[in-house]
């Protein structure tokens, strides 16, 4: 297979600077902007949250909130005809799934470039996803980070 250009290519987003320089990244590897795939992926809403315990939100009107959010956040970037996805789960265990239901040929991600405690605190999405993934990841490491 060569390196390029690839026919799908997954970028996870949490609307951070980061992300989106890993959407250009995956642009420059593909032929058609619609090849890339920007998925963001919801926690699941906690039983014991306000919003579940007083109905206020369900799945589906938060997934339409988030990806009319995607959108526009998308759009500040004057990133177009993209394939944006929103999904609920654990964010290292959906992008995984989600690139096998696509066939990713590459999974692109932002690190965030977190050491030691805060790591160990926080989790490390980009590790789960490298850990999990069945196609090959390329994580692009923060410009600060030293």
């Amino acid at each position: 297979m060569s390196w390029l250009p690839k026919k799908t290519v997954l970028v996870p987003t949490d609307f951070s600077e980061p992300s989106v320089d890993a959407v250009n990244t995956a642009l420059d590897l593909v032929e058609n902007p619609s090849d890339v795939h920007v998925l963001y992926v919801l926690e699941e809403l906690e039983h014991s949250a306000p919003a579940a315990l007083f109905g206020d939100f369900d799945e589906a009107s938060r997934k339409q909130r988030a990806g009319e959010f995607l959108d526009q956040f998308l759009g500040r970037h004057e990133i177009t005809g993209v394939t944006e996805v929103v999904r609920v789960g654990n964010p290292g265990l959906e992008i995984t799934e989600y690139a096998l239901e696509v066939k990713s040929d590459l999974i692109v991600i932002p690190s965030h470039g977190h050491h030691g405690l805060r790591r160990i605190l926080l989790g490390s999405v980009a590790e789960r996803v490298l850990r999990h993934a069945e196609c090959p990841t390329l994580v692009l490491r923060r410009q600060d980070a030293d």
